[in-house]
């Protein structure tokens, strides 16, 4: 079954945060380390895509608790595993492996799902994009507007390494997330054509997500989530969505006025909530679990989910409170 047949049967239920869960582990330097790379002589805490290589039974455990909570799509493990991103530890040259070895991190912890639970259905793998820590349209220095930290040929190489990965891991999709700068959006859908045009693959389907990332209603680099959609139709999605940012309650009135203007199916994966004055947040999974059900009620949504503190309890509610209602039909 292909996830076009499942998204035309029900809405689908993405995992929620992995950062959120990798905290709970409370890991030390030397966790992050791993036996590999003891004397590496840079601090790595905090790098937690290299724990697809150094911890995989944590990565894989996580995975398998969303599972066990009803998530359909799982996210690997490679948020910013790029080697823009992967330069703040030296780790260029691991970008390639990151990806291959978080793929396959969420394949076990699918092998272990369906052997627990026989005849359950298609569980699908998505191949995490990040947006970069260097933007194509924003200028890091503010007294050179005109300035950039990198080209759009370094961010299309980049990403080109990365789909890489992720394809030879054997992801089923891939979701460039999180986008605050619709430019370096661009260079990642440019890279996944490029990429399977180069090496005559049939193209993997691709699904979009953005971040408002305040009231304005706007993406970081300005775009109003109309113009961001036009910006990205061209790729053909399999769907276009929001996240993080923002949690459900703010997140409403603009997942409404994308799922009016899409042309593809729509996802929302908000935050639990707004983060308090620690940083954390407080939003309850019943909580989180009542938006979703009014998103998919309203007919907003084909795809439900979490980001920043969501849990497999908050999954677990969700994809219990929107298993029996229909699915929002395309707008054509």
């Amino acid at each position: 079954m292909t996830i076009q047949d499942s998204l035309q049967e029900r809405i689908l239920v993405i995992d929620g945060a992995m950062g959120t869960m990798i905290q709970r582990y409370r890991l030390t330097e030397e966790d992050y380390r791993g036996e590999r790379f003891k004397d590496w002589a840079y601090d790595l805490k905090g790098n937690n895509d290299l724990l697809s290589i150094t911890q995989p039974q944590i990565i894989q455990n996580i995975h398998f608790e969303y599972l066990e909570a009803g998530a359909d799509i799982i996210e690997t493990n490679t948020f910013s595993s790029t080697s823009i991103a992967q330069a703040d530890y030296h780790m260029e040259s691991l970008a390639y492996e990151l990806n291959v070895a978080a793929a396959r991190n969420a394949a076990k912890a699918i092998e272990k799902y369906y052997a627990e639970h026989p005849g359950s259905p298609k569980k699908f793998i998505a191949g995490s994009i990040g947006p970069l820590n260097k933007t194509l349209s924003l200028s890091p220095d503010v007294n050179n507007p005109g300035f950039r930290a990198v080209t759009f040929d370094e961010v299309v190489d980049a990403y080109y390494e990365q789909i890489h990965g992720l394809s030879d891991g054997g992801v089923d999709l891939l979701l460039i997330e999180t986008i605050f700068d619709t430019l370096n959006a661009k260079a990642a859908i440019y890279a996944v054509k490029k990429y399977f045009a180069d090496n005559n693959k049939p193209e993997l389907p691709v699904m979009i997500s953005g971040t408002i990332t305040d009231a304005s209603g706007r993406t970081l680099s300005g775009q109003t989530l109309e113009a961001f959609y036009i910006s990205i139709e061209h790729a053909n999605p399999l769907s276009v969505g929001l996240n993080c940012a923002l949690g459900a309650a703010e997140m409403r009135p603009h997942i409404k006025e994308l799922s009016s203007i899409a042309g593809c199916y729509t996802s929302a994966y908000p935050n639990a909530g707004l983060p308090n004055a620690m940083g954390e947040y407080d939003e309850q999974p019943e909580e989180t679990a009542h938006f979703m059900e009014d998103w998919a009620k309203e007919g907003y949504v084909n795809i439900v989910g979490g980001c920043c503190g969501t849990t497999p309890e908050h999954i677990r509610k969700m994809a219990d409170a929107v298993k029996n209602v229909s699915p929002r039909v395309i707008n054509h």
